[in-house]
């Protein structure tokens, strides 16, 4: 029995959760009442408030999935792309794909980060985070497999992150017919970072290397003189 009821509070709690998405997709969370929600899911506003404590905790779950999703989309082109073509220019396809089927969504990761409150944008960065984590990883790997070292990997996942989604807020604002350009430029803005941090890393090398070399013996310390 009190399995029963704690089945069926997840499946309402859930059902907020694809409903809050589904509305946020179509006009953006910023724009929801706790009251439409509630009313898309079959549910009283009294019944809202037994899963969540208000619209931004709603918010803060939505987050979590909306993040989780999109950097579940981007690893696994990575992965499948891997050693079968460019993964700049796969992943970034994979992106503005995901942003036309998806803006309001990435809203809620971009544009939205701008207000709310320090709990709301304390859990953007946290994402942001995971994002440069899981490309750190990859980069690595990646970097290992075609043996060209990135000079701080996790650096330059930083810089691809900040990049990316910069880009992307304003994608959002651009018809589909000119977003084939922009993907262009982000390709190589992306591919410039990558370029970089393996100079960088090439750069360090030649100078560990020439620093190891034995130096050369002057003609004092050799004992000879003119």
């Amino acid at each position: 029995m009190q399995k029963n009821r704690v089945e069926q509070k997840e499946k309402t709690r859930r059902k907020l959760i694809d409903v809050a998405l589904r509305l946020s997709a179509e006009k953006g969370f910023s724009t929801l009442s706790l009251r439409e929600v509630a009313k898309a899911a079959g549910l009283t506003p009294a019944a809202f408030y037994r899963h969540f404590q208000d619209m931004e905790d709603l918010g803060l779950s939505l987050l979590d999935e909306v993040g989780l999703s999109l950097r579940r989309l981007l690893r696994d082109t990575r992965r499948n792309t891997a050693g079968k073509g460019s993964l700049v220019q796969a992943s970034v396809h994979t992106f503005i794909d995901y942003l036309n089927e998806n803006g309001n969504l990435f809203r809620l990761l971009l544009g939205e980060r701008q207000g709310g409150s320090s709990a709301f944008r304390k859990a953007i960065h946290a994402e942001i985070d995971q994002f440069v984590g899981e490309l750190t990883e990859d980069l690595e790997r990646e970097s290992e497999r075609i043996h060209e070292p990135l000079s701080h990997p996790a650096y330059a996942a930083e810089a691809i992150v900040a990049v990316v989604f910069t880009v992307g807020a304003e994608a959002l604002e651009l018809p589909k017919h000119k977003q084939e350009s922009l993907a262009t430029r982000l390709i190589e803005e992306l591919k410039m970072i990558l370029r970089g941090s393996r100079a960088a890393a090439a750069e360090a090398e030649a100078t560990t290397a020439s620093a190891k070399k034995p130096q050369p013996k002057s003609a004092k310390s050799t004992g000879k003189s003119n």
